[in-house]
């Protein structure tokens, strides 16, 4: 197995390049320029290199870790979402969001789930394997390309597709530094957002740092019963605990924390419930992300109607607590938050 390209850093290709294959240093700017610019992934695309260097590098290096195999788009052709294999046959999904001027990619940082969380089709397939930075970084890289044949570019990136971003912390941390370079796709932080079940620990690692991207945190109940019958996290890191960190990581970076809700029928989408959650989260600097449950196969749970997904937003908003529901997408072809890797789990 040829070790995939997009796992190294700006600093360990020079050290390859320059120390291992005894190239000048300007090489180095070549090459990743190639790569995370101009976005070439085949070696007759690097016609400014020596062919001798080409073929040392697709030689020493895998361009093309993941294999799409199935591609599906919805009927609204706003939302694609691809199949991909990887080099020892698991698969990950990834998903194309289209809207209107935003070209938001959902990433999956793991094979499998290893969280169980009982509504998500994900995390009912078990957990197989962390991704590596790189194979991470290559599902941005692939839509980028694809993107770029429309003129186009990706504006923002989720962490939320297959996986707990948090449970594989130093390839994800790494990815988004990467997809962040100011030398290569240069990403800015902001249009990153992770996605956390709430690993307490996680949470104030990533505070300390005080990047700048994105926190969301997903919830789903008010009481430690109700939220480890559906997120089996919850018994380790209960609901004091996650709220601690998060009064921790606001204090540390004075960012604002989305909460993500999913509503499900008649579990947690009463506006007692929605009373209770805007206690809950009173004083902080927040705001709750709401989005009737998506639909999978071995849930049997219900999305709430839209009539009561109005009050729950309602009872939050005169309480104080902005609150947004989210359109959902790409339910008809699975690809909604919760709907990754049904049929594929490889």
């Amino acid at each position: 197995m040829k070790t995939i390209f997009y796992d190294l850093s700006y600093e360990q290709l020079q050290d390859v390049l320059i120390k291992e294959l005894k190239q000048p240093a300007f090489r180095v700017n070549q090459i990743w320029s190639g790569v995370y610019k101009n976005l070439w992934s085949q070696p007759d695309e690097f016609s400014n290199i020596p062919k001798g260097l080409r073929e040392k590098l697709f030689d020493r290096y895998e361009f093309q870790p993941l294999v799409p195999i199935q591609t599906l788009k919805s009927n609204d052709n706003e939302t694609e979402k691809i199949l991909f294999q990887l080099h020892d046959q698991k698969a990950i999904e990834t998903v194309l969001m289209k809207y209107d001027q935003r070209r938001t990619l959902c990433i999956s940082t793991q094979a499998g789930c290893a969280m169980g969380c009982v509504f998500c089709a994900t995390g009912q397939m078990g957990f197989k394997r962390h991704l590596t930075a790189g194979e991470i970084v290559e599902q941005v890289l692939f839509f980028a390309r694809q993107l770029k044949t429309d003129d186009e570019k990706v504006t923002n990136i989720v962490l939320m597709g297959m996986g707990e971003p948090f449970h594989n912390y130093e390839a994800t941390m790494k990815a988004i530094d990467l997809l962040g370079d100011p030398n290569g796709l240069g990403l800015g932080a902001r249009r990153f957002t992770i996605s956390t079940v709430g690993l307490v620990p996680m949470i104030k690692r990533f505070a300390d740092e005080k990047r700048q991207v994105n926190l969301a945190i997903s919830l789903h109940a008010v009481d430690d019963s109700e939220r480890s019958s559906l997120m089996p996290v919850n018994h380790k890191y209960p609901i004091q605990d996650v709220m601690e960190a998060c009064h921790y990581y606001i204090e540390k970076t004075n960012r604002r924390i989305t909460f993500e809700w999913a509503l499900i029928a008649g579990k947690n989408d009463s506006e007692q419930t929605a009373q209770k959650l805007a206690q809950l989260l009173e004083g902080l600097l927040c705001h709750v992300n709401a989005i009737p449950l998506n639909p999978t196969s071995q849930s049997i749970y219900q999305a709430s109607d839209k009539n009561q997904t109005i009050k729950f937003q309602k009872v939050l908003e005169r309480n104080g607590i902005p609150c947004t529901i989210r359109l959902r997408r790409g339910i008809d072809i699975q690809a909604g938050c919760g709907q990754l890797a049904i049929h594929h789990s490889s």
